[in-house]
Formats: structure tokens, sequence, C-alpha cells
């Protein structure tokens, strides 16, 4: 089973680089996608030639936010949103499977700003409450999706002058860290050790090019799955969004 995780920074945006041709050569079983962008009216029509069973949770605001889930195989039940203040953002869906699950997650960017920081601390703790929640039920669970956060220094080039910023604060990383307390594994970072990779870049600077990036992009995993999962690759290019495909591969 192959799983692809990304952020497309507006679906049409992405479709017009060229995403959908690039994603029907990947195979994946499952898309999550996050930051669609766009109304269900507005998807454009070459997603429905992917053959996908394809489900979306917009945003009330347009142009804002939104995920997806596509999967091959038809899911059992599909929730939009959880006990959560943030549901009108369309920041998680969740589809269950036979054996296992997988939720689509959108974390909110917290640059903007100390409230906008504040509300994406609120918001991770009422998404741990959730993931406490479904521990609980012992179901084989896969999470994926823009955490915007960089956990450990080696997940983004300038971790130095980066330590009084969104996304790589003390208490975002000690939250990751209590998540993998949880039992849940960080499978790209398990699978790939200490190697450098980033799966989101700037448009400033030429930081692509110089890959001065940042990993805010993950699939968390129960321990069963840990332990099938395997080819973990983060494609730089060719590059449809800021953020890059994760792409991670299950034997299930």
């Amino acid at each position: 089973m192959r799983i692809i995780t990304l952020n497309l920074n507006g679906i049409r945006s992405a479709t017009s680089k060229g995403v959908v041709a690039w994603l029907e050569h990947q195979q994946a079983d499952i898309l999550c996608l996050q930051e669609v962008r766009a109304s269900l009216e507005a998807i454009p029509e070459v997603w429905q030639s992917l053959g996908y069973h394809s489900y979306y949770f917009p945003a009330e605001k347009p142009g804002y936010s939104g995920v997806a889930i596509l999967s091959k195989v038809k899911p059992k039940k599909v929730t939009q949103g959880f006990d959560s203040s943030f549901n009108h953002e369309g920041r998680l869906l969740k589809a269950d499977f036979a054996d296992y699950s997988v939720i689509s997650i959108y974390v909110p960017s917290g640059s903007s700003g100390d409230s906008r920081q504040i509300l994406k601390m609120q918001f991770l703790q009422e998404y741990f409450a959730y993931l406490k929640k479904l521990k609980k039920k012992k179901q084989d669970l896969i999470f994926c999706g823009d955490m915007n956060i960089a956990h450990q220094e080696i997940d983004l080039k300038n971790w130095k002058s980066n330590q009084k910023n969104s996304g790589f604060l003390p208490e975002e990383r000690v939250w990751v860290d209590t998540v993998l307390d949880l039992g849940y594994t960080d499978i790209f970072r398990q699978l790939v050790g200490q190697a450098e990779h980033y799966s989101w870049w700037s448009a400033r600077g030429a930081a692509r090019e110089k890959n001065v990036g940042w990993r805010l992009d993950y699939q968390f995993v129960t321990e069963a799955l840990a332990k099938t999962a395997h080819s973990p690759n983060i494609y730089k290019e060719p590059f449809f969004s800021d953020h890059a495909p994760v792409v991670i591969d299950y034997k299930v």
C-alpha cells in the first residue's frame, strides 16, 4: 500500500503545474491532501480521471485551508472534523477501512502573529486529546499531513536562527515528543535515520534551489504499521507547491 501526503497550496494551482499526471504515475493507494483551498464545485474535473473514491472537507471560508482523502478502496466510513473548535476551517478528515484508519490533517500556522500562535497551540491540544482517544481503541492508524512543525534540529536548515519562530518553538517540538510518547511513530524519520530531508521551502531567497528548507509534512503511524513501512521518499522535483509529496509504502 502506497500513501502520499501533499500540501497542494491550492488544488487549482497544483493542477496547472501537472500534479495530476504525476500522481497517476505514482499509483498510490491513498492520497492525503491539504490546503486544497477550493469548494467542491471548484475541484478541477481532471482529478476524476485518477479513478479514486474522493472525499473533501473544505473550509467555510472560500479559498482557505481544506483537506481531502482519495483512495482506491472505498472506505467503510468517512468523518469530517473531530471534537474541535476549528472544524469550520476544514482541517481534518478521517477515513476508516477494514483494518486501519487514515487521517489527513492540516495544522494551523502560527507565523502570522502571537494570536494565531495561541490558536495553533489550542488546536494541537485538542488534536492530542483526539489522538489519545483513538489510541485507546487500539486501531491501526496513519495520520498524514502538514503539521507546520519541524521536530528536530535536523528537520530544518537554519535551526539556530528559528528557535523563536513558529514552527520550531520549544512547546511545538515538545508536542511532537508527546505524540511519539503516546505510541505513534514518525515513520519517515525512523526509516531514513539522521539523513537531511525537507518538505517545504520558502519562496524567498531561492530557498528551494539552495535546499534551505523545513520538514513540515509527516506520516505518523501506530506500532504494527510502523513495522511494515518501507521505501520512504520526498520528491523535491518536479514541484507543484511550496511543499513536496511525502511517499511511504506499507505491507498490509
